[in-house]
Parts: C-alpha cells; structure tokens; sequence
C-alpha cells in the first residue's frame, strides 16, 4: 500500500558523487510522482557551499557518506553546528553498516541512517518513507530515538 503523498513541491537536496546513484534516485523519484524538484552535488564541499548560497534552503538532505573532497560526516557536523541549517533533516546513505558509526552519526544529529539498497523498488520505498517522514517533522523537527534511526527496506 503506498504511502500518504506529502503536500506541495519539497525540494530535495542529494550529495553523492557515484553517477549512477545519482541517476537511479532521480529516476525513483520521477516514478513516485512526488511533486518535487531535485539538487545534486557531488562531493562535501559542494554541498556546504550550496547551502551557504542559497537563500531558500531544501527541505530535506539525502548525504552520501563517503564522498571526495569533505565527506558526509563532516558536512553532518557542520550542518548542526550553524544554527541556520541545524533543523534540515539529514538522511544518511551509505553502503556500509557498520553499528558505531551509525550510533555515532545519531548522536551528531543525523535524521535517518539507510544503507544504499541493491533493489530499484526499495530505492522508491525509502525516498517516498523519508520525505513523508520529513514533511511530518519540518515545523516540530524531532530526531527519532536510535531504535528508530536506521530505515530497513521491506522486501
């Protein structure tokens, strides 16, 4: 059964610098017909200074872990260290899984932490639960307890 869709266009912000992740997500997110527009950098520095200079900030923030130049948990940090950024949800990806960095990256502010899947339909699945999960808390931002914090595909 799918999920409620959110109101209004969101504006997502993806840092990834694998290609074709890049590429499966935007084509994920065409198939679930959510009104939303869709910003891609590549690496850290990329990131933070797309933030810097925009005055409209996205709603929501997909961060790869692993990225050239600064990487994902860098740019956590520095996001929830500047009171402008602070209450952006940041949605980890990443294809590790290891348990202390997740516990690490809950306890520096992160919103969710997903490991990148391998199936198209668990790729829709997430993004749609994530920017629902978002849209629900950008007025009253609230990180969910670390029992909650790693999004498990359904299969």
């Amino acid at each position: 059964m799918p999920l409620l869709k959110p109101t209004g266009v969101q504006h997502i912000l993806l840092a990834d610098d694998d290609l074709d992740d890049c590429e499966f997500f935007k084509e994920a997110l065409q198939e679930l017909l959510i009104p939303a527009r869709i910003s891609i950098v590549h690496d850290g520095v990329q990131l933070m200074g797309f933030l810097d200079n925009n005055d409209q900030l996205p709603d929501i923030i997909f961060l790869d872990l692993n990225m050239p130049r600064k990487n994902g948990h860098t740019c956590l940090l520095e996001i929830k260290a500047r009171e402008r950024f602070r209450k952006l949800p940041v949605i980890i990806l990443s294809t590790s899984f290891e348990r202390a960095n997740i516990k690490q990256l809950h306890k520096d502010g992160a919103y969710h932490y997903f490991r990148k899947p391998t199936e198209f339909s668990q790729l829709k699945e997430f993004i749609e639960r994530s920017i629902l999960l978002a849209t629900q808390t950008t007025t009253s931002f609230c990180q969910p307890s670390e029992e909650r914090f790693v999004l498990i595909p359904e299969l």
